[in-house]
């Protein structure tokens, strides 16, 4: 075992003492030792709750026949980060987590690793470790949260707090309903209720196979949600002793069976970036271009919030990710997961599906899946467009562009009245190297919701949106401004086509007027010139890569 590094030979003498210094006893120093990476904090409501989950894997491990040991992990909120200066943060932390969680892994030699997780960029940058090591590991999402209930509703993070702000300002709700909204919004511990990034990772880390059945869709809260957290434990030191790595589970086949099941529940145009990344990190080549492909042959499955009706425990009782498996059929790959079955022995084992959440292929939501993949003069390597979230009316659109070189900017146009119906948003130097941190621009997009612009106004960006955006929004455009891509070159008033039908985006100006702008096109200053974001910047790649950090 890795772990005879540090627990073998007469020249360990001193490291055995260090561990007996922790409590270790001499019996347990043969047994697999297991590293519980938690990202536990009092600060998200995806993880209070972890310290209970943290109990049942550790019990896990140790019936298994293994020993434990815990090291923290951090934690950035997106939806409290967002909107000022702590958003920069939030992606860049998906770098760091995957740095720490190897850096105590190979430090301590653990044998194997049971990767407690929820949200947003965590999930990802704990399954980029698990990629990069290469030894047994198993993922644990906390779960999501329950919905919000009222007298006559249920009530949903974001379209309850961002969106009714601006119906607020827009005199749609008063006083009453927002509080309304404020209380009930955020029930109590768990990831937002809608599949917003946080859900939808752990619905493709299970779909993936790093994760036990049920566990991408089990509620915080549910008894279920402990015996996951316990077989997951027990289960990763026999992974250990039957050497079963990342690298044999998440193959080419298995991040196609994800982007599928993304499409077919309409899921976080965010799982674009992190798909690349941990694909990279596992040595897998997984072009942008896959995730369009696969979208035209995807039918969307699922009608689920924000964009949607239902909520993720409407998902969970109607078949989960096995209930999407059974339904997609010969659509997915078969491929082995952590729990022993592959993916079509878990999906035929499910007696039934609810087709009133889960639709068969013959009667989807709609034809194709929920993300497109658009290209043009703007986006000469790409930019993704959650088109599950855009009515019939914005798949086509031609705007006129209205040009702000930050969100803030851009925020303070619309609620200031400035964005009218007909415009097309443009807001850049939000990128990776741009923003830095290519923030996540709920604020905006949902403002344009609760004004009620979101037929009538399109929104572009090199910076990235929530996953609980919707309305015709296209984030990630490569390259980004900050590095001279074409978004830099747009002008107030040009004409802005988009045509997601044709996956097409393109600036109705002619190659000679760009060409003629970018000869006064200036490089501008960093936003930030000190600290950890000050050196993310220098060293982060373009969103159509994944925004990875390189040593380039």
């Amino acid at each position: 075992m890795r772990s005879d590094t540090i627990t073998q030979g007469l020249e360990r003498t001193p490291h055995r003492a260090l561990l007996k210094g922790t409590g270790l006893p001499q019996s347990e120093m043969e047994k697999p030792f297991i590293g519980i990476a938690t990202s536990f904090t009092d600060l998200i409501p995806g993880h209070v709750g972890m310290r209970d989950l943290e109990r049942f894997i550790e019990k896990g491990v140790h019936t298994g026949g293994g020993y434990s040991f815990f090291f923290g992990i951090p934690g950035v909120c997106d939806g409290i980060s967002m909107g000022h200066k702590g958003m920069h943060y939030s992606l860049p932390t998906r770098e760091l987590i995957a740095d720490m969680v190897e850096s105590v892994a190979e430090a301590h030699r653990l044998d194997g690793l049971v990767l407690l997780t929820n949200c947003d960029k965590i999930t990802p940058g704990m399954l980029m470790a698990a990629a990069r090591l290469d030894i047994p590991c198993i993922v644990v999402t906390a779960g999501p949260m329950m919905g919000g209930r009222g007298q006559d509703r249920r009530y949903s993070f974001v379209t309850d707090t961002f969106e009714a702000m601006a119906r607020y300002k827009a005199g749609v709700i008063d006083d009453k309903e927002l509080a309304r909204c404020e209380e009930n919004a955020c029930p109590g511990m768990g990831s937002c209720q809608g599949l917003f990034t946080a859900n939808t990772m752990a619905i493709l880390t299970e779909t993936m196979g790093m994760s036990l059945p049920r566990c991408g869709t089990a509620l915080a809260v549910s008894a279920l949600k402990r015996r996951i957290a316990f077989a997951s434990g027990e289960r990763i030191v026999g992974m250990v002793r039957d050497n079963i790595t990342p690298r044999s589970i998440l193959t080419r086949e298995a991040f196609e069976n994800a982007i599928r099941v993304d499409l077919a529940l309409g899921g976080s145009s965010n799982t674009v970036l992190h798909l690349l990344a941990i694909a990279r990190e596992a040595g897998v080549e997984l072009p942008l271009e896959t995730f369009d492909i696969l979208s035209k042959t995807t039918p969307q499955l699922a009608s689920m919030n924000p964009a949607g009706e239902h909520f993720m425990e409407d998902l969970d009782v109607a078949g989960g990710v096995a209930g999407v498996l059974k339904q997609l059929g010969d659509k997915i790959h078969d491929c082995p997961t952590v729990f022993g079955l592959t993916t079509k022995q878990i999906a035929a084992s499910l007696d039934g599906v609810d087709e009133t959440v889960i639709h068969p292929l013959s009667d989807p939501v709609k034809k194709e899946g929920g993300i497109a993949v658009l290209f043009g003069n703007i986006a000469p390597k790409g930019a993704v467009v959650k088109q599950s979230g855009v009515g019939e009316k914005m798949m086509q659109f031609t705007g006129v562009a209205r040009c702000f070189d930050s969100e803030e900017k851009a925020m303070a146009a619309m609620m200031g009245g400035v964005v009218k119906s007909g415009d097309c948003v443009v807001i850049r130097y939000e990128g990776p190297k741009g923003g830095p941190g290519m923030r996540e621009m709920l604020a905006p997009t949902a403002a344009l919701m609760g004004l009620g612009l979101g037929d009538s106004v399109a929104l572009i960006t090199d910076g990235r949106f929530s996953g609980g955006t919707r309305g015709p929004c296209i984030g990630h455009i490569s390259p980004e401004a900050a590095q001279g891509g074409p978004i830099a070159l747009i002008e107030d008033g040009d004409q802005i086509e988009l045509d997601i039908p044709n996956r097409s985006l393109r600036v109705l100006v002619s190659d000679e007027v760009l060409a003629e702008r970018r000869k006064h096109w200036v490089a501008p200053e960093p936003k930030i010139k000190k600290g950890w974001l000050a050196r993310y910047a220098k060293v982060v790649t373009s969103a159509h890569t994944g925004a990875v950090t390189t040593a380039d």
